[in-house]
């Protein structure tokens, strides 16, 4: 058994605190969840006998099994849960039987974070902000698509409701679903601040409060679970995928984010006529600096940059502005406590501790830096003309993740932010799922050209 170096340090009054929980809710299974490279969910289960084992970090699992995290004559890994982030699961709680989870930090026989943990990457982003006395404070806005499934609950093309923008019952169809996600959210400790269906036919948002960065990725990630579980007791299946329907809008994840420095908002500034500080300036700029070489994380599928694509209000171009939604970067309205900065880039495919990391070092690097942020663009970017992108010097975000994949090889914020070894394996899984899309041959080729050609 391994002599954890970094296992000791939780908070006594909140493991009692568990401990009574898990008697007065009868819980007898404990899910110790981690997350891989790609963002996916992996658990663990083991009885609730074994929690002071599991608080020790004493639970092992085989990191060679993950993709991404070790090779086999390294395989030993283990898991270390947060306290903070226990929940009693509502879908499993039943008379006299119930199940809960943390989340966990993977972590090396010895003790160590391990480098290859998704969570451990945004915790040292964390700590290079301490180091200059800001905490990163981020609320996410992930969107997803209700579809139907078939007789086997497998997922069919049919979207599940025809709604629009903010349309209520009976038109929209999800409302009794994002209820019961509501319900669940609301019983694992979050606090919903909206629920409504989105642009899109079949596409819904619920926003959840905004936290400090760790616990945002967190909550993003037991998001998606709650969503797609809640969603499959309803016969239907939630997706995050950036762009499932051709001809309407994608699913994004707009990432608003801000730094705190003694309690107050380090971006506002009332005397600025935008009522932005030099802090919010040189985040900004080093947003728009980075955000070629970051795209990759942020839109990590072939298919995120098929939403990336003038005429569904997904961002395309590289600018900032106070309010301008066509741009890349826009300012929220509210100022004091409540200033930031809102990335609209993002989709929620993403491994949300590697893109809150890269965007919050992005913004870090231009504030080290002393970054000038450029004039903000207040017109319309999607009826521009090329001549007046050009003009402006607006460019373009990549047009395909061959395209990010290339700009992330060769920036400098990627490696610097992820590690040697998350970058060399997110890159090699990048390349190959890259080249296997680049190399098949699909139905637009065979209905375009078997027949002419």
């Amino acid at each position: 058994m391994p002599e954890v170096a970094v296992s000791q340090c939780y908070d006594v009054e909140v493991f009692e605190r568990i401990k009574e929980t898990i008697e007065q809710k009868h819980v007898e299974l404990l899910h110790l969840q981690f997350v891989d490279i790609e963002g996916i969910l992996k658990q663990v289960t083991i009885t609730v006998d074994q929690l002071e084992d599991a608080v020790e970090g004493k639970i092992m699992f085989d990191g060679s099994s993950i993709k991404g995290f070790s090779p086999i004559n390294k395989s030993d890994l283990y898991l270390l849960p947060d306290l903070n982030t226990f929940a009693v699961l509502p879908w499993t709680v039943e008379e006299g039987y119930a199940e809960a989870r943390f989340l966990c930090s993977v972590i090396n026989p010895d003790g160590t974070l391990f480098e290859g943990d998704p969570r451990n990457v945004l915790k040292k982003t964390i700590e290079r902000a301490a180091e200059k006395g800001f905490t990163i404070s981020v609320g996410p806005e992930l969107e997803f698509f209700l579809f139907k499934t078939d007789v086997n609950g497998n997922p069919t093309t049919q979207l599940q409701d025809n709604g629009g923008y903010f349309e209520p019952s009976p038109k929209d169809l999800g409302e009794r679903v994002r209820l019961e996600i509501y319900r669940a959210l609301k019983a694992m400790g979050f606090t919903i601040e909206a629920s409504h269906h989105e642009v899109a036919e079949g596409q819904h948002e619920i926003n959840f409060k905004y936290a400090d960065a760790l616990s945002s990725a967190d909550h993003a990630t037991t998001y998606k679970w709650v969503v797609k579980t809640i969603a499959s007791k309803y016969g239907l299946h939630a997706t995050f995928m950036p762009k499932p329907v051709f001809g309407i809008n994608g699913s994004g994840m707009h990432v608003n984010m801000s730094l705190f420095k003694d309690g107050e908002n380090a971006f506002f500034d009332p005397s600025d006529e935008n009522q932005l500080s030099e802090t919010a300036y040189q985040f900004i700029a080093g947003l728009l600096a980075n955000v070629k070489s970051f795209a990759a994380v942020t839109n990590p599928l072939v298919n995120s940059y098929k939403r990336l694509v003038p005429g569904y209000e997904a961002p395309c171009y590289i600018a900032w502005s106070a309010s301008n939604r066509s741009a890349l970067i826009r300012i929220p309205a509210k100022r004091g406590l409540a200033t930031r900065v809102e990335l609209r880039c993002p989709d929620p495919s993403a491994n949300p501790y590697l893109a809150f990391a890269v965007i919050a070092a992005a913004g870090l690097d231009g504030i080290e830096k002393g970054l000038q942020a450029p004039a903000p663009i207040d017109e319309d970017i999607f009826h521009m003309t090329e001549e007046r992108r050009a003009e402006l010097g607006i460019e373009n975000l990549p047009s395909s993740l061959g395209a990010a994949i290339e700009e992330f090889e060769n920036g400098t914020i990627g490696r610097k932010t992820l590690g040697d070894h998350v970058f060399s394996e997110y890159v090699a899984m990048k390349k190959a799922e890259w080249d296997s899309y680049r190399t098949a041959v699909h139905a637009w080729e065979i209905e375009h050209y078997q027949a002419k050609f």
